[in-house]
């Protein structure tokens, strides 16, 4: 059984509702790879995945269909589980330790949509910009750079904890 979580807003256009901690922000077109432009972008609540996941991703299926896995950037969350199941469907969870604050969703074998993931300890006033800059139609700009030109640092991210789940620890 999942642990209860906060439903997640999904926002076709931020101008005209408030954006807070748990919503995410759809384009929804497609997108063959890990970089260029984003699909959407997702403010978590915090860096425990399974809560923060689960919302989510039922919110995406009722959108996509169902999803097949999700590939998270190890750096951005306290542990890293191998999967989830969301309302009876597994779901895969891949992580990578690139340090982009992305997050690729797929559906099907070749259906990638791609997120910029904003760190939960992130401003409004900058979550907003940055989820407003990764959807513009005409961005091609990294995650990394989109963080940066809106007032989010390094400082907001942190790494994952040595002791995480599928971390190995150092002696």
């Amino acid at each position: 059984m999942l642990p209860a979580t906060h439903p997640v807003r999904l926002l076709a256009d931020t101008s005209s509702e408030p954006v807070l901690p748990g919503t995410a922000v759809l384009r929804m077109e497609t997108t063959p790879q890990r970089t260029g432009t984003f699909d959407g972008a997702w403010w978590p609540r915090t860096r425990d995945p399974e809560s923060q996941l689960s919302g989510l991703l039922i919110a995406l299926t009722a959108r996509l269909g169902p999803i097949a896995r999700v590939g998270l950037d190890a750096s951005a969350w306290d542990s890293a589980p191998g999967r989830l199941v969301v309302e009876g469907h597994p779901v895969r969870i891949d992580w990578s330790a690139v340090g982009d604050s992305t997050m690729i969703v797929t559906r099907g074998d070749q259906d990638h949509f791609l997120f910029l993931v904003i760190p939960p300890e992130t401003a409004p006033s900058s979550a907003r910009a940055a989820m407003a800059m990764a959807v513009q139609d005409d961005n091609a700009v990294s995650g990394e750079r989109i963080l940066a030109a809106t007032g989010i640092t390094r400082a907001d991210r942190t790494d994952v904890p040595r002791s995480s789940p599928g971390r190995a620890e150092s002696t």
